[in-house]
Order: C-alpha cells, then structure tokens, then sequence
C-alpha cells in the first residue's frame, strides 16, 4: 500500500503553515488508508492482519487527534477529507 508519509508541496501550498496538522504515526495512516479503501472494519482489518476492534481503537485515536487539533472528523468522509488536506493521502489514490 503506497502511503504518503509526509505532506507533498502541493498540499503543503494548500495547507500553507498550517500547526494543528496531527502527527499520525505510519501505522496509523496505514490503518485509516486501509479503512477508507474498505466497506468495513472487518475488511480493513482482514487486510491488516489484525482485528476490527484494533482498527476502531486507531480510528478513535485518529479523531482523538483531529479533534484536540481543532479539526474534528466524526464521519468517513470527513476523515478521508482530513487525509487529503494533511498529505497522508492524495488524489491519483482514489
């Protein structure tokens, strides 16, 4: 799975210096990239190798963080938005 680690420059143009970007670790841009591409947890997790209540503990985490940057995420859509704002993911991808 090609994940974006870092911002590219064009998002970064977008987003400009934008502080309340979350850190999300690989391997939760790992989980929340898997679970955007699927139609369950219980498939995002089949492709993980790990179970659907881990993939819902990083998805909480994840919003946990939006929300303490001021940036809430409560539905999908609104985290695959937050993905590609913050570079963790782009458009050719979907």
């Amino acid at each position: 799975m090609a994940v974006c680690a870092e911002p590219s420059f064009a998002s970064h143009a977008i987003l400009g210096d934008r502080e309340n970007r979350p850190v999300l670790s690989q391997r939760e841009i790992e989980v929340l990239i898997a679970w955007l591409l699927a139609e369950s947890k219980e498939e995002a997790a089949a492709g993980l190798f790990i179970s659907a209540s881990t993939v819902s503990t990083h998805i909480s985490r994840i919003r946990a963080k939006y929300d303490a940057a001021g940036r809430p995420a409560p539905t999908k859509a609104h985290l695959l938005a937050r993905a590609l704002q913050d570079g963790y993911t782009d458009l050719d991808r979907w």
